[in-house]
């Protein structure tokens, strides 16, 4: 397997030791599952719920905030692209940005009652699954698709989802 480089930016405020790591841990556990060898890189933005508002108000001219956003700069469909436009001068394949409100993360974690570290690595493995061309825009086959992927990584990482009963029904 290659790795995976992952530059991280945004204000330091954000970029907490337990973040990079989890993001880290994460990245790299969706980039194995997707079983690519090719060197790549990944370029990750931390930041708070206004500054992910101002980006998705820039990129997607949707004004509000959310938890993550993925810039994909392949052509993926399930983990498989046909051409892989690799970086000349690094030698890896750019899979793309991701931008995390790390406030957001936090929120989330608490009003789920999984906590940051569940909710931070869930959302990098979700963006990284979205850069690797999986959706969940429907109610169907293709959500179903990226949700299982989520969870058997999320399991790798001994971040299992508990599910409350009415789930297990």
């Amino acid at each position: 397997m290659q790795s995976l480089r992952i530059k991280v930016y945004g204000k330091r405020i954000f970029r907490d030791k337990e973040a990079l790591e989890l993001i880290r841990q994460a990245a790299n556990a969706a980039w194995a599952d997707a079983g690519l060898e090719v060197p790549a890189q990944l370029d990750v933005t931390l930041t708070d719920d206004a500054g992910i508002r101002e980006i998705n108000r820039d990129t997607r001219e949707i004004d509000s905030a959310t938890d993550v956003l993925s810039f994909p700069m392949q052509d993926f469909y399930h983990g498989e692209c046909e051409y892989m436009d690799m970086d000349p001068e690094t030698g890896r394949l750019p899979l793309g940005d991701m931008v995390i409100s790390v406030e957001r993360a936090r929120a989330q974690g608490e009003e789920f009652g999984h906590g940051f570290r569940r909710e931070c690595a869930y959302l990098t493995v979700h963006s990284c699954l979205h850069l690797l061309g999986y959706d969940h825009l429907d109610e169907g086959p293709e959500k179903k698709l990226m949700r299982e992927k989520e969870e058997v990584i999320m399991d790798r990482l001994g971040l299992r989802r508990e599910m409350t009963l009415e789930e297990a029904k």
